[in-house]
């Protein structure tokens, strides 16, 4: 299985009682696959997988698969601080029908090259999914060495690698670990994708699909074609997009928060975050309808709103 292109990492939306909200769940889902999209990524950190109840993650794989209903691949982020939460939720993907898995290293305790490597083989024996490496140093507080990505590249059931670092030279190192083995590269920063594409990078997992989905999959589109002048025109215009939604909060869940006003601004969802998160107040949503004004009155991304 071959998966590529622009793969949202989806939101999850919820009620102000922190409880799913499946009629906006299924609009966003109708968006963003009629924008194009090649896949969907869930409960990672965009979808504030690690803020929610794991009965409330196994309700959101449920109902995402069965709505999808296979027309395009759907990702499970089952990434927890306890290798058998992980193993759980990998099963109940399984279950439900998902496609494939992604997992960070575990967080809290910091593994060393050597355990991380032990748990990554566990990881590939446990579940019956394929699954991709997903790096994320940020949140996890390791980036995964090269060693551990070339030994999992090497594990039959590896699709690949997400890479959330941000560091677009350890991005094309772990290009050239890949070698000419069909697997697949996706970057997480959106401000990157055109870059690492051109890079040998297979797409993006990028938070603004949740949004404009038209955008990102135009970008991949034009640089598939050749087209880079103008994927470049349109990645700029993915910078104005990033500087005007996601900077409007102060804080580590600012990105989540521009997103979720945006999609409620839109019409889509609400902009209720999990706890310890909140969305934003009515001034902040303010800020966000002008943003949005702001970018559909830009000419080259009007076209793709």
């Amino acid at each position: 299985m071959k998966i590529h292109g622009i793969i949202p990492p989806l939101v999850t939306p919820l009620k102000a009682d922190e409880t799913l909200d499946l009629e906006a769940t299924e609009r966003l889902l109708e968006h963003v696959i009629a924008g194009g999209v090649h896949g969907l990524f869930i409960l990672g950190t965009t979808g504030e997988g690690p803020n929610l109840s794991y009965e409330l993650r196994r309700q959101y794989i449920d109902f995402v698969t069965a709505k999808v209903n296979g027309r395009i691949p759907v990702i499970v982020s089952v990434s927890d601080s306890a290798f058998a939460e992980s193993i759980a939720l990998a099963a109940h993907a399984k279950k439900a029908g998902a496609d494939a898995v992604a997992f960070t290293p575990p967080y809290y305790f910091i593994p060393g090259a050597p355990e991380l490597q032990m748990f990554v083989q566990k990881m590939a024996e446990s579940i019956e999914l394929p699954f991709f490496l997903y790096n994320m140093p940020a949140l996890t507080k390791v980036s995964i060495p090269l060693d551990v990505v070339e030994y999992g590249f090497g594990l039959p059931n590896c699709l690949g690698l997400k890479d959330s670092s941000g560091d677009l030279f350890y991005f094309k190192k772990v290009k050239r670990l890949m070698g000419e083995r069909d697997l697949t590269l996706l970057i997480g920063p959106e401000e990157l994708l055109a870059e690492s594409v051109l890079a040998g990078g297979n797409g993006g997992i990028n938070g603004g699909a949740n949004v404009f989905p038209k955008v990102y999959v135009k970008i991949y589109e034009l640089m598939q074609a050749g087209q880079l002048n103008e994927a470049e025109a349109l990645q700029r215009e993915v910078m104005e997009i990033s500087c005007r939604l996601f900077t409007i909060g102060k804080h580590g869940s600012s990105i989540i928060k521009g997103i979720k006003g945006a999609l409620e601004v839109r019409g889509i969802c609400q902009r209720h975050l999990a706890a310890p998160f909140a969305g934003f107040v009515d001034g902040d949503l303010a800020r966000v309808v002008d943003a949005i004004q702001t970018l559909e009155s830009r000419p080259l991304l009007s076209q793709y709103l």
